[in-house]
C-alpha cells in the first residue's frame, strides 16, 4: 500500500464537506473559523506571548488549524498524489507520517467548525455576528464535546510526533535536499508548511510540551460548554 493512502483518505473527506458548494456556508464556515482562532488566541494570550512560543503560535493558528488558506494545501495535496512514486522515493517516511497527522487536524477541525456554521445558518440570518452567548449555546446543541476531545487528543499525538521525528539533523538535512524538487513539481506551498513548522520548533525545548499546555486549557473550556457554565470563554 502506498505510504500517501493516508492522504487520499484525508483529501476525500476534505472534498466532500458541504460548503465546496455552498457559498453562504462558505462564508459562515470563515466566520466560524475567525471567531474560533480570535478566541484561541485571547485564551492563550499570555502562553503564547512568552518569547520561545510565538512561532508555534503563529504556526498553529494559521497553518495546524485549518482555514480558508487549508484550500490552496488542498490542491497541492492533490497535486502530490498523482505524483505519489516520485514523492515516496524523495519525502522521508517521518515527514509523511507527520504531514499525515497535522492534515488529519485540520481536515477533522473544518468538519466540526462546518457543523457548526450549518447549525447557525439553521437557527439565525446568515449575517448574524457571531458572539460568546450564540457560540456556547451553538456548541452545547451539537453536543460535540466527544468529538473535540478526541480533536485535542489527536493534537497531543502531534505533539510526541513533532518532538519524535522532527528534531533529527538528518531528517530537517534531508528535508532540504529536497527543496529544489517541490519547487519542480510546483510543491512550493507544501513545503513552506513544513518549512515553518521546523522553524517554529526551533526555539521550543519541546512542542509536545507545548501542545499539552494548550490541550489541557481548551479541555477546561470544553468541560466548561457542557457543564452549563454562563462565560467559559472568557472567564
Amino acid at each position: 500500500m502506498s505510504k500517501l493512502a493516508a492522504f487520499d483518505n484525508l483529501l476525500l473527506q476534505y472534498q466532500t464537506l458541504n460548503y465546496h458548494q455552498d457559498p453562504v456556508l462558505a462564508q459562515r464556515l470563515h466566520d466560524v473559523q475567525a471567531w474560533m482562532k480570535e478566541r484561541i488566541a485571547q485564551t492563550h494570550a499570555e502562553f503564547f506571548a512568552q518569547p520561545q512560543n510565538q512561532l508555534m503560535a503563529e504556526y498553529f493558528l494559521n497553518r495546524l488549524y485549518g482555514g480558508p488558506d487549508f484550500d490552496a494545501m488542498a490542491q497541492q495535496i492533490e497535486r502530490l498524489l498523482k505524483y505519489a512514486h516520485k514523492a515516496e522515493s524523495l519525502l522521508p517516511e517521518n515527514a509523511i507520517k507527520t504531514g499525515t497527522k497535522s492534515v488529519s487536524l485540520a481536515v477533522l477541525a473544518t468538519q466540526l467548525d462546518e457543523q457548526v456554521a450549518v447549525q447557525l445558518l439553521q437557527d439565525y440570518a446568515p449575517d448574524t455576528p457571531l458572539t460568546d452567548e450564540i457560540m456556547r449555546e451553538t456548541l452545547v446543541k451539537l453536543d460535540q464535546g466527544d468529538a473535540r476531545y478526541e480533536q485535542l487528543q489527536l493534537l497531543d499525538e502531534l505533539g510526541l510526533t513533532l518532538d519524535k521525528y522532527m528534531r533529527s539533523t538528518m531528517m530537517y538535512a534531508a528535508f532540504k535536499m529536497c527543496k529544489g524538487i517541490a519547487h519542480k513539481y510546483q510543491f512550493d506551498r507544501m513545503y513552506e508548511f513544513i518549512q515553518e513548522g521546523f522553524a517554529a520548533m526551533k526555539p521550543m525545548k519541546s512542542a509536545a510540551t507545548f501542545i499539552k499546555t494548550f490541550s489541557e486549557k481548551e479541555r477546561e473550556i470544553i468541560d466548561q460548554v457542557h457543564a452549563g457554565h454562563p462565560n467559559p470563554f472568557r472567564d
